[in-house]
């Protein structure tokens, strides 16, 4: 079974080849589900938010039939949703706009960005800090 070849035993080259793909997978599943996860955190935000979830499932893919699955389910969703919305009258576009809208000032205001502003403006606008005890 074990066999010496110019003085090496070829199980170690087994134990070493076992380990280098071990660590290929870890390494792509972890950057994968960093991707992943910080496209769902940015969904909701207008920019690439449903690009990133999508290349972090295209990575997993690579490794695991279940991402691969959820990918083609999660872009015939996300194209279905995008024909409906262009699909709809101007005031639903609107409303489904002004919400996207209102996400991103909230959450602005939240992570304070608009104190950070109204400091380096010297505005003297106390209202505009977040109410987040982190951040005051």
């Amino acid at each position: 079974m074990l066999q010496n070849y110019n003085g090496r035993f070829e199980w170690i080259i087994v134990i070493l080849v076992g380990m280098k793909r071990k660590i290929k997978k870890v390494s792509i599943s972890t950057v994968g589900f960093v991707v992943l996860f910080a496209g769902i955190i940015m969904i909701p935000y207008p920019g690439p938010g449903w690009a990133t979830v999508f290349a972090g499932l295209a990575i997993l893919s690579t490794q695991y039939e279940w991402a691969r699955r959820l990918l083609q389910f999660a872009k015939s969703k996300y194209d279905a949703w995008e024909k409906w919305l262009h699909g709809q009258n101007k005031v639903i576009q609107s409303i489904f706009w002004l919400l996207t809208a209102a996400v991103v000032v909230i959450t602005l205001w939240l992570l304070n960005a608009y104190g950070i502003l109204n400091d380096v403006l010297g505005l003297g606008w106390d209202w505009v800090r977040s109410p987040l005890p982190i951040f005051n």
